[in-house]
This record gives C-alpha cells, structure tokens and sequence, in this order.
C-alpha cells in the first residue's frame, strides 16, 4: 500500500521526467517556452520531494525519486523522443532497481 508520503515521492518522480523531457525538448536552453517548462517542473519535483522526506527517511524518498525519474525518463524518452539505450543501459537500470529495493529492505 502506498502511504502519503510515498504518493510524494511518486509525484516527485513524475514531474522530474516531465522536466527531463522539457530539458531535451529545449535544446540546450534554447527554447525558452521548454526551458521555463524545465523549471517550473523541476522546482515543484523537489517541493513534492520535500514534502516527502518529512515522513520517511531522505536515502530512501531520494533513492526511490531517482530510480523512478530514470527509469520513467528512459522508458518515455524512448517511446516519445525515439532514444536508444544499449542493452548495457538496462541493465545497469535493473541494477540501480535492485538497488532501490535494497535501500528499502535495509
């Protein structure tokens, strides 16, 4: 079951792959509409994220943040942007999960 704060994290890590996708879609800053874009969503990832770490512990809400913010942003910048990891990128992907669980467990 998901408590609230773990929905915070969950929230975190959504609106970090939208700034992921922003930052790409602005070619380096460029585009200034992607670029504010950027911002905002990443700013507001880490207002969730702090909401986050005021009820469980901050290794675990940041371990769990950015596993979900790669894994989303891959899975997303390949389907959306038409970019490629190579099979050693996913599997250093199933790592970083296992890692993540250990985190959990620990």
């Amino acid at each position: 079951m998901i408590n609230a704060y773990m929905g915070y994290v969950l929230v975190a890590a959504l609106l970090d792959i939208g700034a992921n996708l922003c930052a790409s879609k602005s070619e380096g800053f460029e585009r200034r509409g992607w670029a504010v874009a950027t911002i905002v969503l990443i700013l507001s990832a880490f207002t969730a994220l702090a909401q986050a770490v005021k009820g469980m512990d901050l290794a675990v809400a940041y371990a769990t943040w950015g596993a979900l913010g790669i894994v989303g942003t891959a899975l997303l910048g390949q389907a959306l942007l038409g970019h490629k990891l190579k099979p050693i990128g996913w599997a250093g992907i199933v790592v970083m999960i296992l890692a993540v669980v250990l985190i959990k467990l620990g």
